[in-house]
């Protein structure tokens, strides 16, 4: 018997993958909907419908691109719905997969839309007429990757991004709080690391836990990559993992793979993952690596274990701002010496 027949007494999926399209119910009242991230390695986010006879509840609304809505449209209408039904949208964090169609539906048809106090300087960012230079340059420069910032600056948006996918939502979440739905209470829990702004969504009752990118069940979520710099996200993301540890053990819902997880379990195999990378950079600094992206290109990337030179541009980004994270926090913990020239950090052994 699998993990989440054993756990839920529900099916993730038909008889394929977790990408595979439909409505699936994970829990009482509650189904999955897979929409699609073209080029994306991620493939599909996991939007959760929560329905009750006052209409539905979003957990994350998916990428605002017209492949995403017209699925959601007919998943929604095979358990008898449709987008007019939606009145909340409760996202998890400001990620284009997770917010844009959220803001365009909500804003479309009136849908309230909530997302973390956090996360607001990114979408201020966002709304900055002023900005002329893509923040990321500098914070890759900043982890040593100047040939990674060439090649993304190449890839720039000369006219900004598209504001009405970008809207600011309807609530503010703060802090860790009830939210009650028409039959089901659920417990939002205030989760940096990811992005500053992420929450996951608990319904102790139902024995689940709404994860968003927190706790994924067979991938490391990217630590370090927003556009506002966040000093320690590391620290804030592992101490995140410790907060859904002390939860009770509920079942992963997930925004990207099955579910059915033990949280409980995947978070310690994360923050066990974490531990060992953190060792495995201050090594890299002990054999002569000083700058974030030396660091990264000692280590290996993606289950495959692949070597740094084999990711491409966004994940070359993605891996050299995550080892930033890593030795931001050995510095801060007092395992190595941080030196900032006033453009790149670089990173020693303590005398």
């Amino acid at each position: 018997m699998s993990n989440e027949a054993a756990t839920t007494g529900y099916q993730s999926t038909g008889s394929g993958e977790w990408t595979e399209p439909g409505a699936y119910e994970v829990a009482p009242g509650v189904h999955r909907i897979p929409l699609p991230l073209p080029m994306d390695g991620l493939r599909a986010v996991n939007v959760y419908v929560l329905a009750s006879d006052e209409g539905l509840t979003l957990v994350d609304g998916g990428w605002a691109i017209e492949e995403a809505r017209t699925l959601l449209e007919s998943s929604l209408a095979s358990i008898g719905f449709s987008v007019r039904d939606i009145r909340r949208f409760l996202v998890t964090h400001v990620h284009r997969d997770h917010y844009t169609q959220a803001a365009v539906i909500g804003k479309e048809f009136g849908a309230e839309v909530s997302l973390g106090i956090g996360d607001k300087p990114t979408l201020d960012l966002m709304h900055d007429a002023t900005l002329d230079r893509d923040p990321t340059l500098d914070q890759l420069v900043r982890a040593g990757a100047r040939s990674i910032a060439e090649e993304w600056a190449k890839f720039g948006d000369e006219d900004g991004p598209d504001l009405d996918l970008w809207g600011y939502p309807d609530v503010w979440l703060e802090a860790d709080h009830d939210i009650e739905l028409p039959d089901r209470a659920l417990r939002a829990v205030s989760t940096p690391g990811h992005t500053q702004g992420h929450f996951v969504f608990a319904d102790e009752t139902a024995g689940v836990l709404f994860s968003g990118d927190h706790v994924l069940p067979t991938i490391t979520p990217s630590v370090g990559f927003e556009p506002v710099y966040a000093p320690q996200p590391l620290r804030d993301f592992m101490a995140s993992l410790q907060k859904v540890r002390a939860m009770p053990d509920l079942t992963l819902l997930p925004a990207h793979g099955p579910v059915g997880m033990s949280s409980h379990q995947r978070v310690e195999e994360l923050l066990a993952f974490h531990e060992e990378r953190l060792v495995q950079s201050r090594d890299a600094v002990a054999g002569g690596a000083r700058t974030a992206y030396d660091v990264a290109g000692e280590l290996t990337w993606t289950k495959r274990g692949r070597h740094f030179s084999e990711l491409d541009v966004f994940n070359g980004a993605l891996a050299s701002m995550e080892t930033l994270a890593h030795l931001e926090l050995l510095a801060l913990r007092g395992d190595l010496r941080r030196t900032d020239d006033g453009e790149t950090l670089s990173f020693t052994l303590p005398d």
